[in-house]
């Protein structure tokens, strides 16, 4: 049986592994999703991993969201300044379980979520919005947008 949002449509299992539901996630969610969020930074920064793809790299967890029964997590990362962190998911794909391990022993949690990555692209988007707005054809329009609106 699938449930449904508010629109009638049946949610996918990303939103559900997403930890988003037609209400949002509870606050619970959001309280264990930054604690998880700050165990794995800790984690990454302080730990040297035997895979040859994550020694000597620097990564950043952006944001935990926690599904809603706890058992998923899904863990947006980043490295500041590059934009190649879709690499290495599957080299974070094979040191999952450790960090799972690792985290079990500092988080008190009934079960330690299944942890799945995937690369932040929202600050990349971002500066391509601002690089766009910044254009003098948009600059233009919003100006004359901003006119139009005093007049009326």
């Amino acid at each position: 049986m699938s449930r449904k949002n508010s629109a009638g449509k049946a949610g996918g299992p990303a939103d559900y592994l997403a930890g988003l539901s037609s209400s949002g996630p509870s606050q619970r969610q959001l309280r264990v999703g930054e604690e998880v969020r700050r165990v794995l930074a800790e984690l990454f920064a302080r730990t040297a991993f035997r895979d040859p793809e994550l020694s000597d790299v620097t990564i950043t967890v952006t944001e935990v969201r926690l599904a809603p029964d706890f058992r998923h997590a899904t863990v947006f990362v980043t490295r500041l300044g590059r934009s190649d962190v879709a690499s290495l998911l599957p080299a974070l794909k094979r040191v999952a379980p450790w960090l799972r391990t690792q985290m079990a022993h500092t988080l008190r949690l009934r079960t330690v979520p299944e942890l799945h990555f995937q690369a932040d692209t929202a600050l990349d988007t971002a500066m391509h919005v601002d690089t766009l707005l910044r254009l003098p054809e948009v600059k233009r329009d919003l100006d004359r947008d901003a006119d139009e609106a005093e007049e009326d």
